[in-house]
């Protein structure tokens, strides 16, 4: 009888060290390159020279994603198998053939994502990706001989560059040392020589990848999360949370930016799908020239229009006191995030409709199909080398070249530090001879940073000292005054859209896709709580929002039962994911997609309708 073989446990520690004894050049590179990447890619870019660090569990999460590629490795090396144990053993040609591929990739994939940082200030985003899906070989020729030269090498992708070169100086020097040694006669140790060393190692190994995995595990669940969403609107929501994922390095952005294109491009095909539901009977223009302002991170209750104690709307209030003006009480977002609004207000889709916001149509088309000249200038949608996740997922939609067509006859192609830029872009691409025009304006408004969303210099109208708000710090308060200064500054825009078409028969209507916490209530912050719970002082900052239709001189003498539909309407509770039905109405557009129940001037309006945040709960319920 054979005797039993006993397992020694100790042995088997020692084989934790196995995957990198025999992958050790993979390693010690890839974990150099991984941290070169960690430490010189601080997001955001500009925070770098600012006493930014670097993700804080960067080596221990590096050393198990390594590890755990050196296990793969260490299963399919044809020395490591043994006679009898070749599942996973390949030919030792293709096994170097697969190791040269990681070597290229993770190097190829590492200067990228570092040139992008140094020359756009941003690593590998889904629109960096999307735009270079899109790109040409003449513009791929014309980019590499505009942004490659030589002082590139003296930023971090110098430092990959060394690396390199390092590694395959290495890797020559030891592939001669080993036809030197097959030229000597040494004597070979025998393999109880290895054990103590070997079982050293393995125990390190063991106490690294303990702690390696209690410390990044939190990471990786997120990281799970992030990759098991379904829509891109379900991925920028994730991103809002504070344990939102770190993609920490390059392939894992990668990663992401496939994903991300991959979920955008469905909702794509459903927004195309969703065309064929367009049919238009007729269209008489009730109004010929119909104007769409849509705002930014606008707080209501800092409006002087709505009784705020500071002159923030100098303009609107005037024009209300001419009685052009009618401002609606009784408004609310759909969501906190500009993308989720500004789906839910192009789609003719309503929240609590059964499907998704991409299985009806965008209103811009059914206008364009209607005969009207639709224009659009934004001046955060256009797609950017560092463009945000949240910038991505609200304008892939509208970014797309075939959407973008459909929907838009002119449209702009920049975007403006200030939003007197939209005006100017507006005025390049107005036509005069055009009789029926769909104008929607898209405002970088009150987006933070604040004290970047007006001229300084010139614009500059509260100072920290005006405010009696002894529980605010001095800088809190500096952050209130630029906040008010960007309301005061958006109304002199929204002022000067009005009266480019005072002489026109014409409505204005402006809307902010949402709200903003700017110190009112504890706790004193700015900005928007993501992750908090519903309930109504958030609603009431971040949900509530002005709403105001101006007409024109001519549009009330033309349209006085119009304009007296619109004065009566002005208490009426209203979501703007309706908004859709009430342009629709007033383009006079007869079509099977008009549902008169979302008119909010429409005598059949369902005043009753539930008000779902976020798809959570009713704000009508939040109020009482």
């Amino acid at each position: 009888m054979k005797s039993k073989r006993h397992i020694n446990p100790l042995k088997w520690i020692g084989y934790l060290f196995t995957p990198i004894q025999k992958n050790g050049a993979f390693f010690v590179f890839m974990f150099a390159l991984g941290w070169i990447c960690t430490q010189y890619e601080i997001m955001p870019y500009y925070l770098r020279n600012k006493g930014a660090e670097p993700y804080e569990l960067s080596l221990p999460e590096l050393f198990f994603d390594i590890y755990v590629v050196c296990i793969f490795l260490t299963l399919i090396r044809p020395s490591y198998a043994s006679s009898g144990s070749k599942l996973f053993t390949i030919h030792h040609s293709l096994f170097t053939t697969i190791r040269a591929v990681l070597y290229v990739f993770f190097y190829g994939l590492a200067l990228v994502d570092m040139f992008c940082y140094e020359r756009f200030e941003s690593t590998l985003t889904p629109t960096m990706l999307m735009l270079a899906m899109e790109t040409t070989s003449q513009e791929a020729r014309e980019f590499l001989s505009g942004y490659l030269s030589w002082d590139i090498v003296k930023t971090g992708v110098g430092w990959i560059l060394l690396l390199m070169v390092v590694h395959i100086l290495w890797t020559f020097a030891r592939a001669l040392v080993r036809r030197m040694r097959k030229r000597m006669i040494l004597p070979r140790l025998h393999e109880s020589m290895y054990t103590i060393p070997k079982l050293v190692m393995g125990l390190l190994i063991a106490w690294c990848l303990y702690s390696a995995v209690s410390l990044t595990w939190d990471n990786k669940v997120a990281m799970r999360r992030l990759f098991a969403c379904n829509t891109i609107g379900e991925v920028e929501h994730e991103l809002t949370r504070k344990d939102k994922a770190n993609l920490y390095i390059p392939v894992y952005r990668l990663a992401f930016g496939l994903y991300a294109n991959g979920l955008a491009d469905t909702q794509i095909d459903q927004l195309k799908a969703a065309s064929d539901k367009i049919q238009v009977d007729s269209c008489c223009y009730r109004v010929p020239n119909i104007v769409l302002v849509i705002g930014e991170s606008y707080n209501k209750h800092h409006s002087q229009l709505y009784g705020y104690d500071k002159e923030t709307t100098p303009r609107q209030v005037a024009l209300e006191a001419e009685g052009g003006l009618v401002k609606f009480t009784d408004v609310v977002s759909t969501w906190n995030l500009t993308s989720f609004v500004f789906k839910h207000m192009l789609s003719l889709y309503a929240v609590g409709d059964r499907g998704e916001w991409c299985d009806e149509p965008l209103f811009p088309e059914v206008f364009r199909k209607a005969g009207y000249h639709v224009t659009f200038v934004t001046n955060q949608f256009e797609p950017k080398a560092k463009e945000a996740v949240y910038d991505f997922s609200g304008g892939f939609f509208l970014n797309d070249p075939e959407l973008s067509q459909r929907q838009f006859d002119s449209r702009s192609t920049r975007t403006h530090r200030f939003d007197d830029g939209v005006l100017k872009e507006y005025d390049a691409l107005r036509d005069s001879t055009i009789k029926h025009n769909l104008v929607i304006l898209h405002l970088m408004g009150s987006h933070v940073d604040y004290r970047a969303r007006y001229p300084q210099k010139t614009d500059t109208h509260f100072t920290p000292q005006m405010y009696n708000r002894p529980e605010l710090t001095d800088q809190q308060k500096q952050t209130l005054a630029h906040y008010d200064n960007s309301l005061r500054y958006n109304d002199s825009i929204v002022a000067a859209i009005t009266q480019r078409f005072a002489d026109q028969d014409a409505v204005v209507i402006y809307v902010p896709d949402h709200g903003e916490e700017i110190f009112d209530g504890e706790p004193y912050m700015y900005g928007r709580m993501h992750s908090a719970n519903i309930d109504y002082r958030l609603a009431r900052n971040e949900m509530e929002i002005p709403f105001w239709i101006w007409g024109s001189p001519q549009y009330r003498e033309n349209h006085p039962y119009g304009w007296l539909a619109i004065q009566n309407a002005k208490d009426r509770p209203l979501m703007i994911d309706a908004l859709p039905h009430l342009l629709l109405y007033l383009g006079g557009i007869s079509t099977p997609l008009y549902r008169e129940e979302l008119n909010v001037i429409s005598p059949a309006y369902d005043v009753k309708r539930l008000r779902i945040l976020k798809g959570e709960i009713d704000y009508n319920t939040l109020k009482k």
